[in-house]
């Protein structure tokens, strides 16, 4: 009997044609304007499958999951996996796999962009120029702020919060602005001090020194809101957040109300709380600049995600350990025991 894989959202065809050259069956299924499958739709759909193959952000919740007797696996396309009910999985017996480091110098040099767009204003600065009201002295509209030495003889200081691979790719690129790179990150603490040109710091000291504080680190009960009112104000009034990890690392009307209150000066964002709402007044505020999720948008960078996560869902179909599971201790469960024996009864 052919695997069945239910894919309810558009995916690149990079994903498809992998699995289909494996011989599996791929259901390709979502919305009219490509988007994902609503939770009803989905927990009818999923009832078939042997593999489910969600995006970043596509929440799979434990009903989703008990809908599905087949399930072998649910294989996320995204690094982020905080969209999975993991725990549910782990109990039910399902593997989880994510797509690491195919997306990590992607989402490095979004975070730089976004660092130097915010810095220099440039979305306003574009905008005012093509909107036809550029006068001579524009230019005193968008005075920015250096990120390297310029014309001070103070280097600046970036501070890192999540030294993961990402937060890692971000400190190499930082060495050719001549930075100063602090680093928080409990987990990684002997991986910051035995790294060279980067220095550990608790979090209220980074925010405290940073001109730039850049935030990289996962989703989970630890981070959620690990950025609010009290860290916002530890901030200086000339520092810029950047945003490109998780929107609920931040309290975004904490956030809003620091910005309005010149408390930082300006903010980089790429995510958010409750995507894709904004939080109220946040759109209309003149030192942010703000993207619709875009990370790993890239060409290259989407296909090698779709052939990763086809690669990890092919992996769970044939019953062995996928390269990239985030819930590994349920190869120990009985659960995942007894489903693997009602598959194999099944099929």
């Amino acid at each position: 009997m052919a695997r069945k894989v239910l894919v309810p959202w558009p995916i690149p065809k990079a994903g498809v044609d992998a699995l289909s050259r494996a011989g599996v069956d791929v259901l390709v299924i979502h919305g009219p304007r490509g988007e994902p499958l609503a939770e009803g739709q989905l927990i009818e759909t999923v009832k078939g499958a042997d593999l489910l193959l969600p995006r970043g952000g596509q929440r799979i919740r434990r009903e989703v999951m008990t809908a599905g007797p087949r399930l072998r696996g649910i294989a996320n396309y995204g690094v982020g996996y905080d969209n999975i009910d993991t725990k549910s999985a782990t109990e039910l017996g399902i593997p989880v796999t994510n797509t690491p480091g195919v997306l990590t110098d992607t989402t490095a040099d979004l975070a730089w962009a976004l660092l130097m767009a915010t810095a220099r204003m440039i979305p306003q600065a574009h905008s005012y120029t093509v909107s036809g009201q550029w006068q001579q002295d524009g230019w005193k509209r968008f005075m920015g702020l250096d990120i390297g030495p310029g014309g001070s003889r103070t280097r600046k200081v970036l501070g890192i919060v999540g030294f993961g691979r990402i937060g890692q790719a971000v400190m190499k690129r930082s060495r050719g602005f001549g930075m100063r790179v602090t680093a928080y990150d409990p987990y990684k603490r002997d991986a910051i001090e035995n790294s060279r040109g980067v220095e550990y710091r608790e979090l209220d000291e980074l925010l405290k020194e940073s001109d730039f504080v850049t935030l990289h680190c996962p989703l989970t009960e630890e981070t959620r809101h690990l950025i609010g009112k009290r860290e916002l104000h530890l901030m200086k009034s000339t520092a810029i957040l950047i945003n490109t990890s998780r929107g609920p690392v931040v309290d975004e009307t904490a956030l809003v109300a620091a910005l309005e209150q010149g408390r930082i000066a300006g903010a980089g964002l790429d995510v958010y709380e409750d995507e894709p709402r904004l939080s109220s007044g946040l759109s209309e505020l003149p030192n942010v600049v703000l993207l619709p999720h875009i990370g790993s948008a890239t060409v290259d960078t989407r296909e090698q995600m779709a052939l990763l996560a086809a690669k990890n869902g092919l992996a769970m179909l044939r019953g062995r350990r996928p390269p990239n599971v985030v819930n590994p201790e349920v190869y120990e469960s009985p659960a995942y025991n007894r489903r693997s024996k009602d598959r194999g009864a099944s099929d």
